[in-house]
C-alpha cells in the first residue's frame, strides 16, 4: 500500500464515477437488446397476414400489426401533427379520420409526412373521396411523449403538437379506435417511411463501448496517479 497513494479526492471521484460509467455501458447494452427485440417483433408482425378492425379491437398487444381497411376518409376534419422532420426538413404528418365500413368504426389514419418550408403557406394535400381498400399498421409509441405545452389550433385542417387518439375522438364526438394507424406506402400515402426506433442496436452497442472505454481509462489514470504520487512522496 505504501507504493500506491492516490489521495482521498481522486479515490472519491473514482468511487463515484467508475460505477456510473459501468452502469451507463450496461444500460446501453440493455437498450440495444430491447431495440433488437423490437425490430424483430416489428418485422415478424408486418410480414404476417393483415387483420381486420374487429380483430384489432380484441388485441391487448397490437403494436405493428397490419390491418385491412375498407371505407372512406373524412375530408372535412384533418389534423396536421407539427414539428416532424425528414432529412433535415421541417414538416407535418397528416392524420385523417377513416370510416371502416365492414366494422362500422372510425380509425385515425396517418397518411405520412408533408414538407412545410414556409409557415405562411398552409401545407398542400388532397383527400380521395371514393371508397378505398387500404393497408395500414398499428403505431406503438415508445412511451408517452413529454410535451411542455400541448396546444391545438382552431379551424380545419387543425394543427396539433401531439396526436392523442382519445382526445381527437372526443373533439370530433365519435367513438373510434384508440390507436393511431399508419398507412403503408402507396398512392394514398405521402412520405410513409417512419423509423421504428431513433437509434439502432448497433448505435447502442457503440455507445456502450464508449462508456466502458471511459471507465477503463479512468481506472488506468487512477492507478497511474496513485503510483506517481507514491513515488513523489518517497523522494
Amino acid at each position: 500500500m505504501s507504493r500506491f497513494r492516490p489521495g482521498w479526492l481522486p479515490s472519491l471521484l473514482v468511487l463515484v464515477l467508475l460505477p456510473t460509467l459501468a452502469w451507463l455501458g450496461v444500460w446501453q447494452l440493455e437498450r440495444g437488446e430491447h431495440k433488437r427485440e423490437l425490430l424483430e417483433r416489428q418485422a415478424a408482425r408486418q410480414a404476417a397476414a393483415p387483420i381486420t378492425v374487429e380483430q384489432l379491437e380484441g388485441l391487448a398487444d397490437a403494436g405493428y400489426r397490419r390491418v385491412w381497411l375498407q371505407g372512406r376518409f373524412d375530408a372535412a376534419h384533418s389534423f396536421l401533427l407539427d414539428n416532424r422532420t425528414r432529412d433535415g426538413q421541417v414538416g407535418v404528418e397528416l392524420l385523417q379520420p377513416f370510416f371502416d365500413e365492414p366494422s362500422g368504426r372510425w380509425v385515425l389514419l396517418n397518411r405520412g409526412w408533408l414538407p412545410w418550408p414556409d409557415r405562411r403557406v398552409p401545407p398542400q394535400f388532397d383527400t380521395p373521396t371514393q371508397s378505398l381498400k387500404l393497408a395500414a399498421w398499428v403505431y406503438a409509441p415508445p412511451g408517452r411523449p413529454f410535451v411542455l405545452n400541448r396546444w391545438m389550433s382552431d379551424g380545419w385542417p387543425r394543427l396539433i403538437n401531439q396526436a392523442d387518439p382519445d382526445e381527437l375522438w372526443a373533439l370530433l364526438g365519435r367513438r373510434g379506435i384508440t390507436r393511431e394507424l399508419r398507412l403503408e406506402p402507396g398512392p394514398t400515402a405521402y412520405r410513409a417511411d417512419w423509423p421504428v426506433t431513433t437509434l439502432s442496436p448497433q448505435q447502442h452497442l457503440g455507445y456502450a463501448v464508449q462508456w466502458f472505454a471511459l471507465a477503463a481509462a479512468l481506472l488506468v489514470l487512477f492507478v497511474y496517479f496513485g503510483l506517481h504520487q507514491a513515488r513523489r512522496n518517497a523522494q
